[in-house]
C-alpha cells in the first residue's frame, strides 16, 4: 500500500491527474473522472495507479516471453521521452510519423529498412570510390530521410506482439492497424478519448512532458524487469543443461571402464577353462603326456 502512495504521490507532482476541458471530455470516460475544477476535468490517479500496474505486469510477462513491444509517440513533447525509452530496452519505435501500413504492409515496410540498410553499407565501404560526391551526398540525404522514419524499428524482423501509445487518439491509424492484426495495445488515454479503444487502457494526462515521462519510465522499468527474469532462466536452463551433460558424460566414461574390465575378466575366465580341458594321456611305457583336447597324440 505505501508504494501505491508513493507512487500515487509521484503522478500527482508530474500532473498525470489533469485531463481536458469539460466540454471536450468523452463521456466513456466517466469512470475515470474524480471532480471537475474550474472547468477541467480531474483523474481519479487511484484508477491511474491500479490500471497502471496491470499494463506493467501484462508488458513484464511479454517482455519475459521474449516477444517485441513496440513504442509510439509522434507528439512533439513525447517523442524523446519514447524514443530514449524504447531504446533502453531494445525496444521498436515509431516516433517520427506513423508510415502508413507499417504493421499492415510489413513486408513492403522491410523492404524498405533493407534498401536504408544497404545505402548505409555502401556509404560506409571504404572501397567505394566509385561514387561521385554529389552521388554520395544523394545517398546521405536519402538515408537521412529513411532513418529518420524508419530507424526506429530497423532492427525489427516480425510484427510486434504488443503496442505502447501515447495519446491513442492521436494514434488512431496505429491503433487500427493494431486492432486490424490482432497485436495487444496499450494506451495512455486521456479524458477526450475512448478507454475501450485499447486493451489496457491508463487513464492519465497525455499532453505534458512530465506526465508522458513518469508513465513511460514506470512501463519500461516492467519491460526491464522481464527482460532481465528471461535472461536469469535462460541461464539457469545453460546450467542445467550443462550439469545433464557433464553427467551424462560421467555416466558413459563410468560404463565405457565398466565394459572394459568386465572384457578383461572374460579373458581370464576362458584362458582357464582352456588349461583346464587340457588332459593328461598315459602312454603305454607308464609315463604321461598333457594332450590338448582335439590335438593330436
Amino acid at each position: 500500500m505505501e508504494q501505491n502512495t508513493s507512487l500515487q504521490q509521484q503522478l500527482l507532482e508530474a500532473g498525470v491527474h489533469f485531463g481536458h476541458l469539460k466540454k471536450k471530455w468523452n463521456p466513456k470516460m466517466l469512470p475515470y473522472i474524480f471532480a471537475e475544477k474550474k472547468g477541467i476535468h480531474i483523474i481519479d490517479l487511484n484508477k491511474t495507479v491500479d490500471h497502471l500496474q496491470e499494463a506493467a505486469a501484462a508488458l513484464k510477462q511479454i517482455a519475459k516471453s521474449g516477444k517485441k513491444i513496440m513504442f509510439v509517440a509522434t507528439k512533439k513533447q513525447a517523442k524523446e521521452i519514447v524514443s530514449d525509452c524504447a531504446k533502453k530496452v531494445n525496444m521498436p519505435f515509431a516516433t517520427e510519423r506513423w508510415l502508413g501500413g507499417m504493421l499492415t504492409n510489413f513486408n513492403t515496410v522491410r523492404k524498405s529498412v533493407k534498401k536504408m540498410q544497404s545505402i548505409e553499407k555502401l556509404l560506409n565501404d571504404v572501397n567505394a570510390e566509385s561514387l561521385t560526391k554529389k552521388e554520395r551526398l544523394t545517398l546521405s540525404r536519402d538515408k537521412e530521410k529513411m532513418e529518420k522514419v524508419l530507424g526506429g524499428i530497423a532492427q525489427m524482423s516480425r510484427l510486434p506482439a504488443a503496442l505502447f501509445l501515447v495519446d491513442i487518439g492521436h494514434e488512431h491509424i496505429a491503433l487500427a492497424e493494431a486492432k486490424r492484426l490482432g497485436i495487444t495495445t496499450f494506451g495512455m488515454v486521456d479524458t477526450n478519448s475512448d478507454p475501450n479503444k485499447v486493451d489496457f487502457s491508463i487513464p492519465s494526462n497525455d499532453d505534458a512532458t512530465k506526465s508522458v515521462a513518469i508513465i513511460t519510465n514506470y512501463i519500461t522499468a516492467a519491460i526491464a524487469e522481464g527482460l532481465a527474469e528471461r535472461q536469469a532462466s535462460k541461464d539457469d536452463d545453460e546450467d542445467v543443461t550443462e550439469n545433464n551433460e557433464n553427467e551424462a558424460k560421467a555416466a558413459r566414461i563410468q560404463a565405457e571402464a565398466e565394459a572394459e574390465s568386465a572384457g578383461r575378466g572374460r579373458g581370464r575366465s576362458s584362458e582357464g577353462s582352456n588349461n583346464a580341458g587340457a588332459r593328461r594321456r598315459t602312454t603305454p611305457g607308464g609315463r604321461s603326456r598333457t594332450q590338448a583336447p582335439g590335438g593330436r597324440k
